[in-house]
């Protein structure tokens, strides 16, 4: 398909890539409230935490949070709000480790953990209450819905209907790398202290695997994923790890609608996120970039203040059969 001209237009102040980055994180507020929280088993003895919003509808999109996010960020929360008003179901879910829960193993979550969304998908489909699904992901979660709608496309529930990614960091290399810059440290540092306090949890549920010491001498994703990421979740180094985990080199692969959404003034994504030729070849990938909106970001005030919530949605109603 061809890359979709956008139509998000960013308000004066919201045209600064940073901005539009840290502003939704400081001062957007949201409260939606979860009909019931889940707990499922997974197949290697961890758990998964699973928040539902029913309102007995026929069609559910499943939400896939960021990088050292959880469901109840303010982003997945107004996605919750929107898909709720668009009458779906709507099933935000935690990674392991995220939402406030611990999880049992020493491994945590990753970027291509597409195993745990498939035990999500799964979870969701065996109730029996649904005639489609659709899946949402932002950044990390983006990369990881995307990567599971292409590299297991053959095997994909047949419940899914259409995927959607927002600030998707197809290229985690590249992006790794872009992070480490110097105009992001504020960032890089945020996301480095979140998964410090993670791993001296880790440290103290197996003290004899997971070393801390010296970890202030980490400054970027190279040094975390080559110390962390890689051997706890059976990757050979970082570049491995990032390697076999980004949606990049499976996005020709997606057999349903799927929508990318990557802001040009994005700080935390480099030229490889742009994936302009693969959706150019695709059927099924439609690629939109808009000249702002930064990372997770896209204010646009008024009485919908978030013109991403929208685009999101009607994309995914687009290709609903109900």
């Amino acid at each position: 398909m061809p890359v979709l001209t956008s139509q998000y237009s960013a308000p004066w102040l919201f045209r600064n890539g940073h901005v539009s980055t840290i502003f939704p994180s400081l001062f957007r507020r949201l409260t939606v409230i979860a009909n019931d929280r889940q707990r499922v088993e997974t197949a290697d003895d961890d758990f998964l935490v699973l928040d539902w919003y029913r309102r007995d509808a026929k069609r559910l999109v499943i939400i896939s949070h960021g990088l050292e996010g959880n469901a109840q960020r303010p982003y997945v929360l107004g996605m919750v709000r929107q898909f709720g008003m668009d009458n779906w179901d709507c099933l935000a879910w935690n990674f392991r480790s995220c939402g406030g829960h611990m999880n049992r193993q020493k491994r945590f979550y990753h970027s291509g953990a597409t195993e745990d969304l498939a035990l999500v998908i799964e979870t969701a489909a065996a109730t029996g209450r649904y005639n489609e699904i659709a899946l949402v992901g932002f950044s990390m979660g983006g990369n990881l819905t995307l990567l599971h709608a292409g590299r297991e496309a053959k095997s994909l529930n047949p419940l899914v209907t259409a995927v959607a990614g927002v600030s998707v960091p197809c290229d985690l290399e590249a992006c790794a790398y872009q992070l480490a810059q110097s105009e992001n440290k504020i960032y890089m540092k945020r996301f480095l202290r979140d998964l410090k306090v993670k791993m001296e949890m880790k440290h103290r549920l197996y003290p004899e695997e997971i070393d801390v010491q010296d970890y202030h001498l980490i400054r970027d994703f190279k040094a975390f994923d080559d110390r962390y990421t890689a051997p706890l979740h059976g990757f050979k180094d970082a570049k491995d790890y990032w390697t076999r985990s980004s949606c990049i080199h499976y996005l020709s692969e997606i057999e349903v609608p799927a929508l990318l959404v990557n802001a040009k003034n994005d700080p935390f994504l480099s030229e490889a996120a742009y994936p302009f030729e693969q959706a150019e070849r695709s059927d099924n990938l439609f690629f939109e970039v808009p000249d702002h909106g930064g990372h997770v970001g896209f204010v646009s005030l008024g009485r919908k203040p978030y013109w991403i919530e929208q685009r999101v949605s009607e994309f995914i109603n687009q290709y609903s059969a109900l």
